[in-house]
């Protein structure tokens, strides 16, 4: 028996559907936090992610956020490293050059 052309339509659009959702929540999942991301994916199949989804596009796209070349530094606070208190970068930016350096040397 061969199934009819509308079940095979409804079928194809259900798959459709499901695709769309499945890269609408990687999506969300990408503009989490890095540490609710890392929970999110901690449950998903990896093959499956990576197969079956543009996941580097994806990702570049979520994680580009708003700053242009050009654009001041948005101003943040971290603690000194012997942990004698907390430094703003506003407070460097006025007293001297800063440069920010992003990255793992490991």
């Amino acid at each position: 028996m061969v199934p009819s052309r509308s079940v095979l339509i409804r079928v194809l659009a259900g798959l459709l559907l499901g695709y769309a959702g499945f890269l609408a929540f990687l999506w969300w999942a990408m503009r989490r936090p890095p540490e609710q991301f890392g929970r999110t994916m901690a449950h998903m199949p990896a093959p499956a992610v990576f197969l079956l989804a543009p996941f580097e596009t994806l990702w570049t796209e979520a994680r580009a956020g708003s700053l242009h070349p050009g654009d001041a530094a948005p101003d943040f606070e971290l603690d000194k490293l012997d942990k004698s208190g907390r430094i703003r970068l506003s407070e460097l930016v006025s007293r001297q050059p800063v440069v920010l350096i992003f990255g793992s040397y490991t």
